[in-house]
Formats: C-alpha cells, sequence, structure tokens
C-alpha cells in the first residue's frame, strides 16, 4: 500500500529544504508478532495433534457457547484456524495491516481493536449462525481494516489517495470472497470484526490535525497491554484444551 504520513512540522521543514529526502524508521510492529506468535503456537499444536479434534476442543463451537455456557470459546475460537492456508493467510493479512496500524497510531489500539473485534465478530456470527462453529482470527484482523479506513478517511491530510484507494480495494476483495466462498467463510464474523473496528475508529481517532494520533495516555497503553495479555491466555488455555484432548 502507498502510504503518506507527515505532521505539520514535517511538512514545513519538506517545503523549505525540498528536494532534500530525510529517511524516517518504521517501528518495529512489536504487538503484532507478538499476536501472530501466539496464533502460531495454537496452530503448531493443532497440526500436531489432529485439526478436527483441536476444532472441537477450542473452537467457537456455538451451541456448547450458548447450552453449555463455554463462553471462553469466542474467544479461543479466533486463536484457532482450520487449515494450514488458512493461518497462513491471516497471519499475512495480520502483520501487513498491523505494521501500518502500528506505524499510524499508538500500537495499544491495535491490541484493544484486535480483541474488541474478534469478539464482535463471534457475536454477530452467533446471532445469525447459532449453530455453527467458527475458527480463525479474522475478525480481529477485519477490524484493524475497518479502524484504518475511517483513520485514512478522518485523517486525509495526512493519508493519499493511494492509500485509500488500497483499503477499498482490499474491502471490497473481502466481499467478493465472502460471497464466493459464503459456504465456508464466517460473513458474519468478518462484518461483526469490520462494524467494531470502524466504531472504535470513529470513537478513538482525532479529526483535529494538530492532535498526533500516536500519542496515548497511560491507561490506553494499559488497555493495550491487557488486550494483548488476554489473547495470550486465550491462546495458552486453547493450547491446555487441545492438549487434553489428544
Amino acid at each position: 500500500m502507498s502510504l503518506q504520513y507527515q505532521t505539520e512540522d514535517e511538512e514545513t521543514a519538506v517545503a523549505a529544504e525540498a528536494p532534500v529526502r530525510v529517511a524516517v524508521p518504521v517501528p518495529l510492529p512489536l504487538y503484532t508478532i507478538v499476536l501472530i506468535a501466539g496464533i502460531a503456537v495454537v496452530a503448531v499444536t493443532q497440526f500436531t495433534t489432529g485439526l478436527d479434534a483441536s476444532i472441537l476442543s477450542a473452537g467457537f463451537v456455538k451451541p456448547a457457547f450458548l447450552r453449555q455456557h463455554e463462553y471462553w470459546r469466542i474467544l479461543t475460537g479466533a486463536t484457532t484456524h482450520g487449515s494450514v492456508p488458512h493461518v497462513l493467510l491471516n497471519c499475512y493479512a495480520f502483520y501487513s495491516f498491523g505494521r501500518i496500524f502500528e506505524m499510524l497510531t499508538n500500537r495499544a489500539h491495535l491490541a484493544v481493536v484486535f480483541l474488541l473485534a474478534a469478539i464482535g465478530g463471534g457475536l454477530l456470527s452467533l446471532i445469525f449462525m447459532p449453530n455453527g462453529i467458527s475458527v480463525g482470527a479474522s475478525g480481529g484482523i477485519v477490524g484493524l481494516i475497518g479502524y484504518l479506513l475511517i483513520y485514512a478517511f478522518r485523517r486525509r491530510q495526512f493519508i493519499s489517495p493511494a492509500f485509500r484507494k488500497n483499503l477499498i480495494i482490499n474491502i471490497g476483495f473481502i466481499l467478493v470472497f465472502g460471497i464466493v466462498l459464503y459456504q465456508a467463510i464466517d460473513n458474519f464474523g468478518h462484518i461483526g470484526g469490520f462494524i467494531t473496528g470502524a466504531i472504535y475508529g470513529l470513537l478513538q481517532i482525532p479529526s483535529d490535525e494538530h492532535v498526533d494520533p500516536r500519542v496515548a495516555s497511560s491507561a490506553v497503553e494499559f488497555a493495550g497491554i491487557a488486550a494483548v495479555g488476554i489473547y495470550l491466555a486465550a491462546c495458552l488455555f486453547s493450547v491446555l484444551l487441545i492438549i487434553r484432548a489428544i
């Protein structure tokens, strides 16, 4: 994706010193990498112990969620996946969008959006598909896209038109992909995650161009750490459930 972000001071410097260019270091997408590592650990456990049994033991089995009150499944389901291509595509998408996310705003928001979108996607899927089984982190990942879309339009003075166009193309691809493979893809999980991320973006992203969205309060930083901890705890619990089912 083409990305352009400049603060007011940076714009002044560029105007005064053009055509001099200064390389800006890209921050390490730490939270993205940590969360993907949790997904990878669960995936390795799944593929080495038996995929079907792991999905039944830790996936978002909605009848068990509703009738047996196994409410933790809405989180463990977001840590498990249905195949090797499934987890690889999700991890690739997570890294691609997560890297941009952590570049544009504080990484704490990434963890919060991902966790809330995973839950939001699970709840919408539960409403419309109460008898199904869902697995995958895509609800949380699509939540990142929803947030980035709001960011791209609310902070349009800092974001290139090409970036907004690419975001819209990605969203269109997800919609078409979901329609074609509607029997295999949890579209309600994607829609719920996207809406959750977009709502969070509307509430959090400042429209004032003089406010740096990369600055976060200590409360937000704590919420981000807590969100990472909750998801990693869900990953660990998934591993324990899968091993216990062997």
